[in-house]
């Protein structure tokens, strides 16, 4: 260890943006490094300085060791901290930035390399006496043991990576005919995303709480816990909703996890941040799952019911100060709830999405935090993991934090690329987690296919829509005109004047009609002739993107944002939506695809094409896998019929929505 007073972060987005804010509080000089993606991004404009390590994807720039050592020499930093994700948990990055001369701000390579392989920690573990889930964890890892292995465990069970977490190179196993190609698909998601293969199998604990412990350790021995977070709202084995303290804990359980938390770390002669992790059964027994060794993304709960900044702790250890505080100095006030924010379409089984980021504008208020890691003007990379921001509420009860979570959720609007805010507000309102019942089995219990889909737009949604957006062309057209007053603002010389707007979402059509209402320049009649429904709007005031509208005297807050002439944005009460003026757009609808033209759902790479033109194939069978946002994606068939036509090819990089595979349906007889 050696004092230092620069810090390059290896990292981007949300975690760079929040490490740099407080490195520059305590007076760090900061450098952050960017992909040829993200030249433009917030963690680059927030840093002192900045390098460029390469092009977009993570294998050439983020992942690449020797870019960024490079860029703390060219750049004179003289520490690393590596966020999370990436090279965080990468034992022979940590050896190479202290072998360079540089402080890694966290653990040592050897506690890495223990804890960081599932299959390693969880021998430790048992060697230690911490229970542990049944399961095969051996160093044989052909695929004739792992199948025999895996014959030995009930089911279901789970493949999982030794090497990683996150959810990637997981697979949940059903019936002992998939286990093979579990085995496969996992294997190659890990090589891929850790640069190993190896997997470990174990008994998949039926509806537990996962459960881990945030705990801290100076160079010195001392150890402390900082409690627990409950982290049980997951998709995909991805956490979605994480809150401090669990629902359930009791004063001796939290002793007893806490305690065994410290164990597993004083073991490895642990340094700085890590969390143990557990499921937690309903009889109150607990199972050692993983130690993650690094900052986890959901600190920030911890850091809001601790009134600690575990950054800032961080960089103190790694100074080699000691930490200060004892396990009786810790205390727990209030509650916090956080959510992350993703590009994905909850309605598509949450498929990633990438895109522009027409308008971010975050909530702020009493008991709301958000870190983020993008602006207004940027476009989300198909490259990167697809959470771009972490929404958190925090009060004096659980209730209290709830509550506010779910206004600054309303509040936040992110226009341009689909996100999962409606669907986080869902979860966040659904009995069983008001209830602090939510297990890891909340998202599959408490969400059907229905109600994942898109909710239908209604006439109100629409007729404020029209009216901001025939507001914002007459205040235009006003502007662009001399002396003219404004009263005569939608008015011919014959009598008012009645604009027509049309919106279509699916097979539903709102054809409205706006006029004027008396001699107002702000208030309109709108009439939908089709559904029969008419209103009265109006616009109070519009400031920036919000507006303050009145709809039938009833008093609605809608954001908003034109993106070019009949084409805006609108979010009313948390309800977002692009609305889309088919009589300005001369009634051009958007070509839909049929079932027989099999499309990339998004960005990526095609790591196998399981077809040829000739072939029979049935509906929901997999006709590709495709690799994007550091996830394998099976793409199957909607129709059963003839593969006509293959121009998909193996190895090759594709864009969104392009054409891969042709299929004539096959026609009843």
């Amino acid at each position: 260890m050696h004092n230092f007073n620069s810090i390059l972060i290896a990292n981007r987005g949300e975690i760079a943006c929040r490490v740099i804010r407080t490195a520059k509080k305590l007076g760090y000089r900061t450098v952050a490094v960017y992909s040829d993606a993200d030249a433009g991004a917030p963690h680059v404009q927030l840093a002192d300085d900045a390098v460029r390590i390469g092009p977009g994807p993570v294998g050439e720039s983020y992942l690449v060791p020797e870019l960024l050592l490079q860029a703390a020499a060219s750049s004179g930093a003289e520490s690393i901290h590596p966020g999370y994700g990436f090279l965080s948990e990468n034992a022979a990055f940590a050896e190479a930035v202290e072998n360079a001369g540089l402080v890694f701000i966290g653990p040592t390579r050897e506690a890495i390399d223990v804890m960081g392989n599932k299959a390693e920690s969880k021998r430790r573990m048992i060697e230690a006496g911490v229970p542990c889930v049944p399961g095969y964890e051996g160093h044989d890892q052909s695929d004739k043991t792992l199948l025999a292995e895996g014959l030995k465990i009930d089911l279901p069970l789970m493949v999982k990576a030794a090497a990683g977490g996150g959810g990637r190179g997981m697979r949940l196993v059903h019936d002992q005919a998939d286990l093979a190609n579990a085995i496969k698909l996992a294997r190659a998601e890990a090589e891929g995303a850790f640069g190993s293969g190896e997997l470990i199998l174990e008994k998949a604990i039926i509806k537990p709480r996962h459960v881990e412990i945030q705990v801290f350790a100076d160079t010195m021995g001392n150890t402390v816990h900082l409690g627990e977070r409950d982290c049980s709202v997951q998709r995909r084995h991805q956490k979605v909703v994480e809150e401090a303290p669990c629902p359930v804990m009791t004063p001796e359980l939290r002793e007893k996890m806490g305690q065994s938390a410290i164990d597993a770390a004083k073991s490895v002669n642990y340094r700085g941040a890590g969390t143990v992790e557990f499921l937690l059964d309903d009889s109150g027994f607990f199972y050692f799952l993983e130690m993650n060794t690094r900052l986890q993304v959901e600190h920030p709960v911890t850091e809001l019911i601790t009134g600690l900044d575990l950054v800032a702790l961080q960089i103190s250890v790694a100074q080699g100060e000691p930490l200060g505080l004892s396990q009786a100095d810790i205390s727990l006030e209030g509650h916090a709830i956080e959510v992350r924010l993703y590009t994905e379409d909850p309605s598509q089984d949450f498929l990633p999405t990438s895109g522009p980021v027409d308008l971010w504008a975050p909530a702020s208020g009493v008991g709301v935090r958000i870190d983020d890691g993008i602006s207004s003007g940027q476009a989300i990379s198909p490259f990167y993991d697809p959470m771009v921001a972490k929404v958190i509420g925090y009060g004096p009860t659980r209730e209290a934090a709830r509550l506010r979570l779910i206004g600054a959720l309303k509040e936040t609007v992110l226009f341009g690329t689909p996100n999962n805010k409606d669907f986080l507000i869902q979860c966040l309102e659904k009995q069983s987690f008001i209830d602090g019942a939510a297990t890891t089995a909340f998202i599959a219990e408490e969400f059907s296919e229905a109600d994942l889909e898109v909710a239908p737009i209604s006439f109100a949604d629409s007729a404020v829509a029209a009216t901001l957006e025939l507001w914002i062309e007459n205040k235009a057209h006003l502007q662009r005109s001399l002396l003219v007053s404004c009263e005569l603002k939608n008015w011919t010389i014959a009598s008012a004047m009645v604009s027509r707007k049309q919106y279509q979402f699916g097979d539903l059509i709102h054809d409205l009609s706006i006029s004027p209402v008396n001699s107002s320049a702000d208030t309109y009649h709108v009439t939908d002739a089709t559904a029969e429904q008419s209103a009265v709007i109006q616009v109070v005031s519009i400031q920036d993107n919000m507006a303050v509208v009145l709809l039938d005297g009833v008093k609605l807050v809608a954001q908003f944002m034109q993106r070019q002439r009949g084409q805006m944005y609108c979010s009313i009460g948390g309800r977002g939506a692009f609305f889309k003026d088919l009589i300005i757009l001369d009634g051009a609808v958007d070509e839909a695809v049929g079932g027989g033209r099999v499309i990339a759902p998004m960005h990526g790479l095609l790591l196998e094409v399981l077809v040829k033109p000739g072939d029979e194939v049935c509906k929901g069978q997999t006709l590709a896998v495709l690799e994007a946002m550091k996830m394998h994606y099976e793409i199957q068939a909607e129709i059963d019929g003839t593969v006509d036509e293959v121009t998909a090819v193996a190895g090759k990089q594709v864009a969104a929505d392009d054409v891969l595979i042709e299929i004539n349906e096959k026609q009843d007889a």
